[in-house]
């Protein structure tokens, strides 16, 4: 039996969001974001997921769940909590940080080096504050709180790049 992107159970509500703690609605937001991206992905096989259907470019929903694993990282780990770690998929002079590089037969695995890196990253920042600062490779002071909106913002983004790719994929659409 071939594997297929598994189905997406949603943890968050974003209409349970409203009146939270702000730390709190920031997490929600963001867990909300990376469900939906594995959500757009749910059902397909490998083939599928590594498919560009979106032409010139050669954007794939399997390299935007690398992506996001290597975005998640620099900024949550490597960034902010100061984590001696490598890149999830690449190599430091790929540029593209997972996007190219897609094989369906690494399909699985990829989706699963994505979850490990999404909870390493929130375990890396779990307990800290959101005013904590680090200096950014520029040298600029940024919050905990600009990581997390900068992720919001960085799946928002892509999701519609997702929305794109799973239509022309299957017709499926939604969120």
């Amino acid at each position: 039996m071939t594997w297929t992107a598994p189905k997406v159970e949603r943890t968050t509500r974003l209409g349970e969001l409203g009146e939270v703690p702000e730390r709190r609605m920031l997490e929600g937001w963001l867990t909300w974001h990376r469900e939906t991206l594995l959500a757009k992905a749910a059902g397909l096989e490998p083939g599928q997921l590594a498919r560009a259907t979106v032409e010139p470019s050669d954007l794939t929903l399997l390299g935007l769940v690398r992506h996001m694993a290597e975005v998640e990282r620099w900024w949550f780990r490597r960034s902010f909590a100061g984590e001696a770690v490598g890149e999830v998929f690449t190599g430091p002079s790929d540029g593209n940080e997972g996007l190219d590089g897609v094989h369906p037969a690494d399909a699985e695995r990829d989706f699963g080096l994505f979850r490990a890196e999404v909870e390493a990253c929130d375990a890396a920042v779990a307990g800290r504050g959101l005013d904590e600062t680090f200096a950014s490779p520029r040298g600029v002071p940024l919050s905990l709180r600009w990581v997390y909106l900068m992720m919001i913002q960085e799946y928002a983004r892509h999701n519609g790049h997702a929305d794109l790719l799973r239509e022309r994929t299957d017709g499926v659409t939604g969120d």
